[in-house]
């Protein structure tokens, strides 16, 4: 029920949510694709939460992740953090909390990782989620902003429709087959047909540089 309902709220706030009710699961996902960022609760089955941060951390994993949990001493709270935890949140807790914690854990690891993606003329900032051509500023939707992002970090690479629709809505989202494309139409339109690559029956990618 808990997982189901931070699911929904954490989609309504705009996020991509992917949902794993299995401790061996979450690692075998958590090493094939890349995420923003995770919740992870300590009682899962398979294998304990700890286990699976532990797990990550040692393939070198740097998801940042936020534990939410009915282990609520403080030294339940020093073996979360010294496992590698971003943040630690004991159950029961606020939901407007455990989103500001988590958009926290992402901006530092936005900081991190690149101040800005830069190509040609075009700038996109992941801190911010500012982007911009030619030096003027382009308002994106969410949606946008998030494909952009994803091919940006990846220049040269192509990124199939599925990888592109798996980034956009998670592995349930209920979208048209479509989907994609409309959303490339609307990027070539305000930033410029000649950024974006189309290639035939593949996908689609920034050009190398």
């Amino acid at each position: 029920m808990i997982g189901w309902s931070l699911r929904r709220g954490l989609m309504d706030e705009g996020f991509t949510v992917d949902w794993l009710d299995d401790g061996d699961a979450a690692v075998v996902i958590c090493a094939e694709q890349s995420y923003d960022a995770a919740i992870l609760d300590l009682g899962l089955p398979s294998r304990d939460g700890l286990k699976v941060l532990a797990e990550l951390r040692h393939q070198g994993n740097s998801l940042p992740i936020v534990i939410v949990t009915a282990r609520e001493t403080v030294t339940d709270r020093i073996k979360g953090l010294n496992a590698g935890a971003d943040d630690y949140l004991c159950k029961p807790f606020d939901f407007d909390e455990l989103v500001a914690r988590l958009r926290a854990v992402m901006r530092r690891r936005a900081r991190l990782v690149a101040a800005v993606l830069e190509y040609r003329d075009l700038s996109l900032n992941p801190t911010t989620r500012q982007v911009a051509h030619q030096g003027r500023q382009v308002i994106l939707s969410a949606k946008e902003f998030s494909l952009l992002e994803a091919l940006l970090e990846r220049p040269g690479v192509v990124l199939t429709r599925d990888q592109l629709r798996d980034k956009l809505y998670g592995w349930d989202g209920d979208v048209g087959s479509n989907t994609v494309e409309v959303f490339i139409h609307s990027l070539r339109r305000k930033i410029g047909y000649d950024y974006i690559e189309n290639v035939r029956s593949v996908g689609y990618r920034i050009p190398a540089p």
